[in-house]
């Protein structure tokens, strides 16, 4: 072998190996929300006034109100914030179909009465864990509540309303992104627009969280991802967690 060419390698074997260990202190950098049980993942705990007005916080279950609603019933049609804690839930506005009232009127879901309190106001993140089990037949990931939603929808496997009174109009768009990461060996992020529009409306996104135009929305980095903006809106404690990382990236190696 020549003198030339086994510079080469040997630059080539630095390089890869330098690149490597950036990838390994990069996942290592990150500071993901610490993993908890699958059943418990997605339920969060509504504590605007509650406890201050001598009640127990709410626990509300993404996982099981997803089976029979898409994001949009919620964050759209009923005007729930997408952030949590900030969305001004009375119970005189519940009473008056507002919010969970709009199906926790007694005849959609469970009323207000007394007997029902403990089922939402329990403060107890596990609360419903035993009805877990039932979607043990749903396909499989390796994160978060350890699901793949998508893959369930589009088998059929469960079929959530997507309005309760205001139908949204179809808008079929199929885009995919391609997001080029900024660290070396990192392969691109994908974001599927298809994927995305069967639970949300664009307006769930648009322009709040994402400005409209590709390439115009600043700041867009995993820090401020972290930080519960962006993508961390809702791949932080709701849909499929940021450590699942080949869901994003798919070409990514682990």
């Amino acid at each position: 072998m020549s003198y030339k060419a086994a510079a080469i390698i040997i630059a080539a074997v630095l390089f890869w190996g330098l690149a490597l260990g950036l990838r390994i202190e990069a996942e290592g950098f990150w500071d993901f929300p610490p993993n908890l049980p699958p059943e418990e993942y997605g339920n969060l705990i509504i504590n605007r006034t509650s406890e201050k007005n001598g009640v127990k916080a709410v626990t509300f279950s993404h996982w099981s109100h997803r089976r029979k609603h898409t994001c949009r019933v919620c964050h759209s049609e009923l005007e729930f914030n997408m952030k949590l804690n900030t969305t001004e839930i009375t119970e005189e506005s519940n009473k008056a179909g507002r919010f969970c009232g709009a199906c926790h009127n007694g005849k959609l879901a469970f009323g207000h009465g007394k007997a029902d309190c403990e089922k939402c106001h329990n403060g107890n993140r596990s609360y419903g864990k035993g009805k877990f089990s039932e979607l043990s037949h749903f396909p499989k990931t390796v994160a978060g509540n350890k699901i793949d939603w998508v893959k369930a929808l589009e088998k059929g496997l469960f079929k959530p309303s997507v309005y309760l009174k205001d139908r949204p109009s179809d808008f079929p768009f199929e885009k995919k992104l391609l997001l080029q990461a900024e660290w070396l060996n990192i392969p691109p992020a994908v974001f599927p627009h298809k994927e995305h529009i069967q639970w949300l409306d664009c307006n769930n996104c648009h322009p709040d969280i994402f400005n409209i135009k590709q390439k115009t929305t600043k700041h867009f980095s995993m820090p401020f991802i972290l930080g519960g903006q962006f993508c961390g809106v809702c791949h932080l404690s709701v849909a499929f967690p940021l450590n699942d990382c080949k869901r994003c990236h798919p070409d990514m190696t682990q």
